[in-house]
């Protein structure tokens, strides 16, 4: 009697737990059915909004005057950048395991408007008198590359396609003949396929991509053709011209790129130096941004106007790293022994609210392999190399005119892999600063409100801590 009575609980426990297994989103899946009865993609409509603990609005300094209008001109130009960027596509599939329907799970690419053989569609079961399989799509049409008579194929050149056969083998055969034709022209979209068989069903990605050229950099056979070392100055010749004196001690030959907002630009003059004068007081970011646009090598090393090279200061090393490790974007080094870098907190929050970041200093993610005292993070100090063409996609703001830096690595935030690593130094000059320069260089109260409502809406924020 005991041993019943253990069976019989035993298989309750069972039961329960097959039941919380098959339970998802309020529906239950059926055990013995081939078919899922909720299958397909789900769009995450309500995603959990961000705590925004420990951090700061990032609407505190709009007009409330402004704001109402301000979210509703934001949310519609977020619901743009998601289309832009595919993002309202995103999906999460799922499909019945033990399926009898062969497809390429991680989907497969097109390019728009050519008719493409989609890979890997079969199907595997047993013995019927008759085994028919269908195909819908949404963006694209549907058809079979030379069927002879005999097949049977219902749907040839639209977007629904149904295929029966009394042999497997044929059906199989068919099946490898499928193609896929878009009917929306998109450089970067995507559709889904729908493959059903009896009460099973798959879906699958399908990519519509147009393919982008590679624009590549010859790096030639030294550092010179590698590297472009950018400086944007304001003010301060004295300090400017103590690093480029510096710059030749060690780099006679390399290229070295000023952008120059002072407001009363004096000539700098130097072999192989390109000094472009901008409008006065244009601001950090937008010499940034200027210098960057006239580079020809693969890298750029930035620094600051009052920086100094040592005889450690070896770009050489910067390289190194960055060819052993292709897909890195950013190697940020120390300026007089100061490494600084930092991990950015982001979470995405709703459509409404938008999202929350905080800056973490002195926090990494991981060590970069193969390389000790290197680790990944966020951002880096003023003393970096660049892949130049990464650093041109994301760019920088230039509505950011006095104090702006992590910024830059905010907006690149998931499209730059950085690093920040140990040894690779160089100088910072005596501070002299003028009262002039610390004016600038120090804004009023009223540049960061102006700043904190352009992130608000730029970076679609609820809130922020830098």
């Amino acid at each position: 009697m005991h041993g019943v009575i253990k069976t019989l609980f035993i298989v309750i426990v069972l039961l329960t737990g097959l039941l919380t297994f098959f339970y998802f989103d309020g529906k239950v899946w059926s055990q013995n059915s081939a078919k899922v009865l909720s299958i397909g993609p789900f769009h995450n409509e309500n995603p959990v909004p961000c705590t925004c603990q420990k951090t700061d609005p990032a609407n505190r300094f709009v007009p409330k005057d402004e704001l109402d209008d301000l979210q509703k001109r934001r949310a519609e130009e977020f619901r743009q950048h998601q289309i832009r960027t595919g993002k309202e596509n995103d999906v999460l599939i799922l499909a019945p395991a033990n399926t009898p329907l062969q497809y390429p799970i991680r989907g497969f690419r097109v390019t728009p408007m050519n008719k493409t053989l989609i890979p890997g569609l079969a199907l595997q079961t047993q013995s019927r008198a008759v085994y028919k399989v269908s195909l819908r799509v949404q963006k694209g049409l549907l058809s079979v590359l030379d069927v002879q008579e005999g097949e049977q194929v219902n749907g040839q050149n639209e977007k629904h396609l149904s295929i029966s056969s009394s042999n497997l083998q044929q059906l199989n055969d068919l099946l490898s003949r499928v193609t896929y034709t878009s009917t929306v022209y998109h450089i970067k979209t995507q559709d889904l396929a729908y493959f059903s068989f009896e009460n099973h069903e798959v879906i699958f990605r399908i990519e519509i991509r147009r393919p982008s050229v590679p624009v590549l950099f010859d790096v030639g056979k030294d550092v010179n053709s590698q590297v472009t070392v950018l400086i944007k100055a304001f003010l301060r010749y004295k300090e400017l011209n103590v690093l480029i004196n510096s710059i030749r001690q060690l780099y006679p030959e390399i290229k070295i790129i000023i952008a120059d907002d002072s407001l009363k630009p004096e000539k700098v003059v130097g072999d192989n130096i390109e000094h472009y004068v901008m409008p006065p007081a244009q601001g950090w970011f937008a010499g940034r941004n200027l210098a960057v646009s006239q580079v020809t090598t693969k890298y750029f090393l930035w620094v600051d106007d009052d920086f100094l090279f040592l005889s450690e200061t070896r770009i050489e090393s910067f390289v190194n790293i960055m060819e052993a490790v292709p897909e890195l974007d950013v190697v940020g080094g120390e300026v007089k022994g100061n490494q600084f870098f930092f991990k950015l907190e982001y979470e995405e929050g709703s459509s409404e609210e938008g999202g929350c970041i905080t800056r973490v200093s002195s926090r990494t993610h991981a060590p970069l392999p193969g390389f000790d005292g290197c680790f990944f993070v966020d951002g880096v100090i003023n003393f970096f190399l660049g892949r130049t063409d990464a650093v041109r996609r994301v760019g920088f703001d230039p509505f950011l005119k006095r104090v702006a830096h992590t910024e830059f690595f905010v907006d690149g935030l998931g499209d730059l892999l950085v690093v920040t690593c140990k040894g690779l130094r160089i100088g910072h000059q005596k501070r002299s600063r003028t009262d002039k320069y610390g004016s600038f260089r120090h804004p009023p109260q009223s540049d960061s409100r102006a700043k904190t409502s352009h992130h608000f809406f730029k970076n679609h924020l609820k809130c922020m801590k830098y």
